[in-house]
């Protein structure tokens, strides 16, 4: 199982909404114990183990986001898998901050980094693990959104969504996909804000 999380590399990008993918892999790797680490001429940053018996492979591409897919390749080859075997974690506008979604296949959302991942994963057979960090207020601007940082209140709500996704995945070396799937659909609005 390759968990490819999306998101910008440098710190100043790490807080952001676009970054929830980074976050779920870093919490894998706390919670695995499997150190991520870049490696001389890889475009991502990348670490293996086992959990449960089942090898895991956790990738940040380094490419910043709207190139996310240059390194499909060598990850499929490092990890001596298919596109089937990925589960690529981003965030997703049209869900409320803190909501997960998890499917297989399907468009790119509006997103490009899932847009890029799609241009080199064309089979489209991917598992998509989505946390939502709704939209800009007033029809604001959508690229200051993403890489802009939540407010506390969402900030709390994505920080649930990220450890609920990083469980969610570990669960699959178990569980089906169909079970995981009704169990994140089952699970109440983790979004809260005032007057919700």
């Amino acid at each position: 199982m390759v968990v490819l999380g999306l998101g910008n590399p440098g710190d100043e990008y790490a807080a952001t909404r676009h970054n929830c993918g980074f976050m779920v892999v870093d919490y894998l790797g706390e919670k695995t114990g499997i150190e991520l680490q870049k490696k001389f001429f890889k475009k991502y940053i990348y670490g293996k183990g086992v959990f449960k018996g089942k090898e895991i492979f956790l990738v940040k591409p380094l490419t910043f986001m709207n190139a996310s897919g240059n390194v499909i390749r060598d990850v499929l080859k490092a990890a001596d898998c298919t596109t089937k075997d990925i589960i690529v974690v981003c965030d997703n506008m049209d869900l409320f901050p803190g909501v997960l979604r998890i499917k297989r296949g399907g468009g790119d959302a509006g997103h490009n980094g899932l847009k890029s991942i799609m241009t080199f994963a064309p089979a489209n057979d991917f598992l998509r693990m989505y946390i939502g960090i709704g939209r800009p207020p007033y029809s604001g601007d959508v690229s200051n959104y993403v890489l802009g940082v939540p407010d506390k209140i969402d900030r709390d709500n994505i920080a649930k969504a990220v450890e609920k996704a990083g469980d969610s995945i570990l669960s699959l070396t178990h569980k089906t996909v169909e079970q995981v799937t009704n169990e994140i659909n089952a699970i109440k609005n983790i979004s809260q804000r005032p007057g919700d």
